[in-house]
């Protein structure tokens, strides 16, 4: 019996997503159990600072997960700046490093509270009698009230382990392969199979290590070994398991950055196929935010990556002013050599800008051809963006260059915004080599005030790489390769449910000519 293909490249990538997974949620856990217990044995005594110190770790915890994770990679690039400056050496603020720091941080509070709670709840009478019989105060915490409390210390630990488990979830944003590689990429090319796979696993993760320590908490109140260490035993054997592929694990040749949507996750395995066909090996970090790819690719934290001109002319140079696809795809390669290093080693071919689209029905009743046809009518009429969308210079040169002004906006994923047009919005910030505007029958207005710059899909090298003759020829087979229907049709495969790497593999064959 054979099985789904979608089911298959799930299973297949699950020891390398499951080893990295582990791998931060463990040491995430342990530097943040090396900060709370300390800290609240400390302050227990001490009721100002004990407040002071559950007040922030109140604070840290309702700072959604996602956002904590984010803002951790700009302050480790600018510490990595300065200690290059400084000290002579840098790190990769890239990945495990913020993901670590961040989920350690989330750890602490049901840590700390338990602590505390724990070690407050133990009877008076028993203090005293420590004391009775000669204890120092520090002698009767740790010899007296810390060994009854550990119950109540494990329930914390429970949770935060719980918590760490599922927040570890949010870290590929930032570079740090994990379980939730299965999600973030299955809602950008709707494979459910993978959005599934991925919320099971880290179920299934987070269950059995909460069992586990749940079997360790119950030895410690009842002052049996045997549950303890099989519990011990047990979260041993799932590291160990979890971990085996990282050890094993060759480094890969090159490192190739993908933004989150369908799009990037195709580009960046047809990449790393192009080096494949060479004898060369990639790895992928996958679903970084815009602005992070491009500072980790300045930052020689990923060697290579796909951006797009009018991201760089619009959003890194701030240029308002429209010109020629070829005068912007060359002052878009001086600027990044004088500004960044950063080699732009060739244009794919394809344009790949925002557009906004309609129904093409809708689009026919009003008589909406362009944008400027729009603005009359707009007012009445409901947009839906990405979630970046709104918040770029592209989104403000259209709406202050046409006078456009909408009843609502609303930002949502791409997977759901383009089977609401028509439905819940009235009109959508698209991207014009996306296969579901055919799909869904859209019709994308056109621009004649050229408010939009040109979006040529171009590779980009880092510094370290940029005169990296083998990733160079490597990827000389792509330039020029793929028109805008071809790369439609690409991401129409995807969106269907076909895997990135699987559509690929169709579109490498389609360059080869086969």
């Amino acid at each position: 019996m054979s099985i789904d293909p979608a089911i298959a490249d799930a299973w297949s990538r699950l020891p390398d997503y499951l080893s990295q997974h582990v791998l931060v949620s463990l040491t995430a856990l342990a530097i943040g159990l090396a900060i709370s217990l300390p800290l609240a044995l400390f302050s227990v005594r001490r009721p100002y600072l004990r407040d002071v110190v559950l007040g922030i770790a109140s604070i840290v915890q309702t700072i959604p997960g996602l956002a904590l994770l984010a803002l951790f990679y700009p302050l480790l690039l600018g510490t990595a700046s300065l200690t290059a400056r400084f000290l002579g050496f840098d790190f990769s603020a890239l990945g495990f490093l913020p993901s670590v720091l961040a989920l350690a941080l989330y750890s602490m509070l049901p840590v700390l509270r338990n602590t505390i709670t724990g070690i407050e709840g133990v009877d008076p009478d028993l203090r005293w009698a420590a004391q009775g019989v000669g204890m120092t105060e520090r002698q009767s915490l740790f010899m007296v009230e810390l060994p009854l409390a550990i119950p109540v210390i494990m329930a914390g630990i429970r949770t935060a382990a719980v918590w760490v488990i599922g927040t570890a979830t949010l870290s590929t944003p930032i570079g740090q392969t994990s379980l939730g590689n299965y999600i973030f990429s299955g809602l950008q090319t709707q494979n459910w199979i993978s959005v599934l796979f991925g919320c099971v696993a880290a179920a299934l993760l987070a269950m059995a290590v909460d069992q586990l320590l749940a079997l360790m908490e119950r030895g410690a109140a009842s002052r049996r070994r045997s549950p303890v260490i099989a519990g011990f035993i047990g979260l041993f054997l799932i590291v160990s398991l979890a971990l085996a592929p990282a050890w094993g694990a060759r480094k890969a040749d090159y490192v190739i950055g993908a933004k989150t949507f369908s799009e990037q996750y195709i580009l960046a395995a047809l990449m790393a196929q192009s080096l494949e066909a060479q004898g060369l090996t990639a790895r992928r970090r996958e679903g970084l935010g815009s602005n992070i790819i491009f500072a980790a690719l300045v930052a020689n934290d990923i060697d290579a990556y796909v951006e797009y001109t009018g991201t760089i002319w619009a959003t890194m140079m701030k240029r308002s002013d429209i010109k020629s696809r070829a005068e912007t795809l060359a002052e878009v390669t001086q600027w990044l050599e004088r500004e960044h290093g950063v080699r732009l080693a060739g244009a794919l071919g394809f344009e790949n800008a925002y557009a906004l689209a309609m129904k093409r029905s809708e689009a026919e009743r009003l008589g909406i051809r362009t944008i400027a046809d729009l603005a009359r009518v707009a007012p009445n009429m409901s947009i839906a963006g990405d979630y970046e969308f709104f918040g770029r210079a592209e989104w403000a040169a259209i709406r202050d260059g046409y006078g456009l002004h909408f009843r609502e906006e609303r930002s949502m994923q791409a997977e759901f915004m383009y089977p609401a047009v028509g439905n819940e919005v009235d009109v959508i910030a698209a991207y014009t080599s996306d296969g579901r505007i055919a799909q869904f029958d859209l019709v994308v207005l056109d621009d004649p005030k050229h408010v939009i710059p040109p979006y040529d899909a171009v590779l980009l090298l880092s510094p370290k790489r940029a005169k990296d003759t083998a990733l160079i020829n490597a990827l000389k087979p792509l330039n020029g390769a793929i028109d805008v229907a071809l790369m439609r049709e690409a991401n129409l495969r995807a969106n269907q449910g076909e895997s990135p790497d699987n559509v690929a593999r169709w579109l490498w064959d389609k360059l080869r000519g086969k």
